[in-house]
């Protein structure tokens, strides 16, 4: 069985303007975007953190 993705999750179209949800490596830059976890922002390509506070 394939997978679907889940790229369309962080977009969303108003308009006729696309809205990115996420937001973007400041080391990667645009195009690639942080993957949020429960308590952590995260890129996957260069390993940046962010904490996220309560």
């Amino acid at each position: 069985m394939t997978k679907k993705s889940s790229k369309w999750k962080l977009y969303e179209v108003s308009g006729d303007k696309l809205i990115r949800k996420n937001k973007y490596c400041p080391r990667c830059g645009p195009g690639v975007f942080l993957a949020k976890h429960s308590n952590r922002l995260t890129c996957g390509k260069c390993g940046y953190t962010e904490i996220l506070k309560n």
